[in-house]
């Protein structure tokens, strides 16, 4: 795979990653490298990672537990004890080698620690490698409240090596499958035509690079989210605050990231039938193809509710307004809509059907 170049750092793919890393590490002269893991990706992914690294240099791991229940500013604290403790300084580099929560944990704090050390991001998820290794989106959430703390700060380089994805959970690669269908939705029918036909990891692997390339696309033209950039959020609205109240509630058997944004598709799909112009059809494939996929998650009338309470935390919100990301036909989205509430208890009953 041919590289992708951001905004101010590319992203590499396998062999070229880890050449790519080994030419960096050679010219910057970093006085410690500091390897941020998690328990899984400790023992699944590490060992492969540093076998490829040549050099002699001065690594020190650090381990955090996994988890979105341990995306907190709690995490945050420890790693940056661990820094100071083990004589991290501002020419210190860090690797984040693992899922989504550790790469925009990792990434902040990088982005924070002594006002900013070099990162490199290393995802070792689906979901981490098409949707949290472009966008420079780093942070963690305020309870169960999603992605409150952060800032938009990039890495060094992006590392993708697929091989990684072959120690996932079939849940984990599942999760991931729904953000790169999302990226069909907002900007390109055909390419979720094509990824509707994946049947394998392997095929999989061969759409990674044109999910980064989308969303690379994207933030290249509004790198701050101040317009364009929003479409990425399709989904989110809803999916963040199904995602929150599964986390918080302990009756409720949490869903991973891609289960709740795939419920917020087709809820918010729905939302599009009825707002923006999308087809009947478009939505019934939206949501054929996602439930083939996710099973069908039940929701009580007070579980809507509560649901529908948690949306004014969502980041798009402005000047006391939740605004929506809804499509106007599968491939084009439209930003800042502007929902009433009675349609999204519509939302659910349609899910629900």
């Amino acid at each position: 795979m041919n590289s992708i170049v951001s905004d101010a750092y590319a992203v590499h793919f396998n062999e070229v990653a880890y050449e790519s890393l080994n030419t960096h590490l050679s010219k910057s002269n970093y006085s410690t490298i500091f390897i941020l893991v998690d328990e899984n990706t400790h023992d699944l992914c590490l060992p492969q990672f540093m076998a490829q690294i040549s050099g002699d240099y001065n690594f020190e791991i650090i381990e955090i537990e996994s988890g979105e229940i341990n995306k907190t500013i709690e995490t945050c604290v420890g790693v940056w004890e661990a820094l100071s403790e083990l004589g991290a300084d501002r020419k210190s580099l860090l690797l984040n080698l693992g899922g989504g929560v550790l790469t925009d944990l990792g990434g902040f704090v990088g982005s924070t620690f002594k006002r900013g050390i070099d990162f490199i991001n290393v995802p070792t998820t689906l979901l981490a490698m098409v949707d949290a290794s472009v966008g420079g989106k780093t942070g963690v959430d305020l309870g169960s409240l999603k992605n409150q703390i952060g800032v938009i700060n990039q890495p060094e380089m992006v590392l993708v090596v697929t091989d990684f994805l072959s120690t996932l959970e079939v849940r984990q690669i599942t999760s991931g499958f729904a953000e790169m269908l999302k990226h069909g939705l907002i900007k390109d029918k055909d390419y979720w035509e094509n990824l509707k036909r994946a049947e394998s990891i392997e095929d999989l692997k061969l759409h990674i690079l044109a999910s980064i390339s989308i969303k690379n696309d994207v933030v290249l033209q509004d790198p701050t989210e101040q317009g364009l950039r929003k479409i990425l959020n399709f989904g989110h609205t809803l999916g963040h605050a199904v995602e929150s109240y599964f986390l918080e509630n302990q009756e409720k058997e949490t869903l991973l990231h891609g289960e709740a944004i795939a419920i917020g598709m087709i809820l918010e799909g729905y939302l599009s039938h009825k707002l923006t112009g999308l087809s009947i059809d478009e939505l019934e494939d939206i949501k054929i193809t996602f439930l083939s996929h996710y099973n069908k998650v039940i929701f009580k009338k007070q579980d809507v509710e509560q649901i529908q309470g948690l949306m004014k935390y969502d980041k798009k919100n402005a000047h006391g307004r939740i605004n929506f990301v809804l499509l106007k036909c599968i491939g084009e989205a439209q930003i800042d809509v502007i929902v009433p509430s009675e349609l999204i208890t519509e939302a659910f009953a349609y899910y629900a059907q």
